[in-house]
């Protein structure tokens, strides 16, 4: 499958990234700490490398091996953000995860549900998978708004699920099949048919995590 054309919806666009675009990857990472750190995987085993060049080879290594899908998110031409569609298993499940993060100087613009939305309808149209989740910390209000925009639905709280900031985070899950969005979550989303309370957390999870 090619994904190395561009998608577009008004100024956002997601594409595959290249090996070139690591310098202004690591450029806005390293600008956009005290933005990120809160939100970023770590590892239990001790620091990792900050070499986006290598990240990014090994990003693509993954897409040639059908593991991921790694994409750079755009604001009018200009890098804002990494979208990684990673873990995709084929098979019987049929499915894969997505994560992200924008640069601060970027919020605000529904970069990241619009490069959400057109991410995932790529994963169920032309991957032909038939779940995608995400899993967000609970604290993650900015995060939590876009799945909610989008009307993912909400699946349980994962405790001590992954290695951000330095520990063991619980994380709350969202997910839709392809059955949910006949129309795509792109247009669902603009026009309006996103459900409201989909991604709505029950007071007792809110309150265990």
């Amino acid at each position: 499958m090619d994904l190395t054309a561009p998608r577009r919806h008004g100024p956002v666009s997601i594409r595959l990234v290249r090996q070139r675009d690591a310098r202004q990857l690591q450029t806005e990472l390293l600008s956009n700490r005290e933005w990120l750190r809160p939100w970023e995987a770590t590892s239990p085993d001790g620091p990792v490398s900050f070499d986006m060049r290598l990240g990014v080879r090994r990003l693509l290594q993954q897409y040639r091996d059908g593991a991921g899908v790694p994409f750079v998110m755009e604001h009018d031409g200009n890098i804002a953000g990494q979208l990684n569609v990673w873990g995709i298993a084929r098979g019987s499940l049929a499915s894969a995860t997505i994560g992200y993060w924008v640069s601060k100087r970027f919020a605000g613009r529904s970069i990241t549900p619009t490069a959400v939305a057109m991410a995932t309808d790529i994963c169920f149209t032309e991957l032909r998978l038939h779940r995608m989740e995400i899993c967000i910390r609970p604290e993650n209000q900015a995060s939590l708004r876009v799945v909610e925009k989008l009307g993912f639905r909400y699946e349980g709280l994962r405790r001590r699920y992954i290695h951000i900031d330095g520990d063991w985070r619980d994380h709350y899950a969202f997910a839709l099949v392809r059955e949910d969005v006949p129309e795509g979550v792109l247009q669902r989303w603009v026009s309006g048919h996103a459900p409201h309370d989909a991604a709505t957390v029950p007071p007792a999870d809110r309150l265990h995590a």
